[in-house]
Parts: structure tokens; C-alpha cells; sequence
């Protein structure tokens, strides 16, 4: 009795590479694909470019001068301005341009601040339990530097009642004039009315105490004038 195999599907070819291999030849291509981010070397084609960079004396020269440039100084020959024309190239060593490259992405993105909006949704006839509720969230909020997006919702036949909801949204705004300022005054959109803040920035909330006035000084008493010798 034969015994079958198996596995009957497909077999793998012979020399395919495996599922680590696969990822390690992943990295190898990110590696690849990063490399070529910019022309270098041999893979400018231009007949000119332009020099730039404090190793250099700036300025147009053929390529295959540039180049040469570069090999002298054991250096690399970086295409960083293809569209330019002559194209704009720097001489420096490739690993340390793409290095400082990705270092100065990071910064940007540590300099970025991310936005964050916070939601606090109201019914026209909020009582106020629930709003200073509401409110206690809200100045956590902008204290954690978060925007402030509040709105009255009105469902049904309540539209009816939108001056209520703008009133609200209006105390909302004053009751926070310590935390926030407004970005956006209550503004009816569809079946929602509502009002924008970001948090003010520590100190702008708080009024500078005026300086004291110096004391005016008392006028000083003048002194009394020597009487006039009488003639004889």
C-alpha cells in the first residue's frame, strides 16, 4: 500500500527563500531604497552641477571634475537638488548625509506639536449639575493643553430652542475666559451649535499688577531771604 504524502499542494521551489529569509532580504531591499533616496556617484547624469558645501570652492563644474573632486577627498558626490539646473551636488560621505538627514526629520517632528481636540457635547436644557460637570472637564482639558470643542446638540423639535443653546455655549466661553480664549464663537451647523477654545498660553490670563507710584516728594520750604541791610 503506497503511502501518500502529506503535504499534496505545490512544493516550494528549490532555492526560494524561506520566510526569514524573506525578511532579512526586506531589510536589505529598505536599505537599498534608502540608498537610492539621491543620485551619487556614477548615477548623476548630468554634464554639470553645481557645487556647494565648505570643502569645496562653490561654483559649476563638468561632472566628471566633480567627481573627481570627490574621489580625491575619499568622499562621496550627492546630487541634493536634481531640479535645479545645473543640478546642485554636495561632496561628503553618503552614511553621514543620509545620518544627518534622518536626524533632522526627527527634530522636526519633536518640534511638531500634535493637536489634540477634546469634545464636550451639551442638550439645549442642561441643568447645573450636569454643566458644571461639564465644565470641571473642560478646564482639565485645556490645563492639559488640549483644544476645547463644545457643542449643543438639538434633537428634534428642540432647534427651537437655539438662542438657549447659544446662550449656554456663550456662559460656557466666559465661565473659561481664566483658561482658554475663543477661537470660534457659536456657529449652527445642521442640527449642532457649536464654539471653539485652545487653552491660553500660562500667564497671558492673569493681569499684570501696575507698578506702585513713587511717593511725590514734598516740596522742599525755601529759605528765608536775609534782610536787607538798612543805609544809614
Amino acid at each position: 500500500m503506497e503511502k501518500k504524502p502529506f503535504w499534496s499542494g505545490p512544493k516550494r521551489p528549490s532555492g526560494s527563500p524561506s520566510g526569514a529569509g524573506r525578511r532579512n532580504a526586506g531589510r536589505r531591499n529598505a536599505g537599498k531604497k534608502e540608498k537610492e533616496a539621491h543620485n551619487i556617484n556614477e548615477q548623476i547624469r548630468s554634464r554639470e552641477v553645481r557645487l556647494v558645501g565648505d570643502n569645496v570652492d562653490e561654483g559649476i563644474y563638468p561632472v566628471a571634475r566633480a567627481q573627481k573632486i570627490a574621489d580625491e577627498q575619499g568622499l562621496d558626490l550627492i546630487e541634493i537638488a536634481p531640479m535645479a539646473t545645473p543640478p546642485v551636488c554636495r561632496i561628503m560621505d553618503y552614511q553621514k548625509f543620509l545620518y544627518q538627514q534622518r536626524k533632522r526629520l526627527k527634530e522636526q517632528k519633536a518640534k511638531s506639536t500634535k493637536v489634540v481636540v477634546k469634545e464636550i457635547r451639551f442638550g439645549p436644557q442642561t441643568d447645573d449639575h450636569d454643566y458644571n460637570f461639564k465644565l470641571k472637564h473642560a478646564i482639565e482639558f485645556l490645563k492639559e493643553g488640549s483644544k476645547v470643542k463644545s457643542y449643543v446638540f438639538f434633537k428634534g423639535r428642540s432647534i427651537l430652542f437655539k438662542e438657549q443653546g447659544e446662550v449656554l455655549l456663550l456662559r460656557f466661553a466666559n465661565d473659561l475666559e481664566e483658561y482658554a480664549k475663543v477661537d470660534q464663537m457659536p456657529v449652527l451647523e445642521g442640527k449642532r451649535m457649536t464654539i471653539m477654545l485652545s487653552p491660553k498660553k500660562p500667564g497671558s490670563g492673569k493681569k499684570k499688577d501696575a507698578a506702585p507710584k513713587p511717593a511725590s516728594e514734598a516740596p522742599q520750604a525755601e529759605a528765608p531771604e536775609a534782610p536787607a541791610n538798612e543805609q544809614d
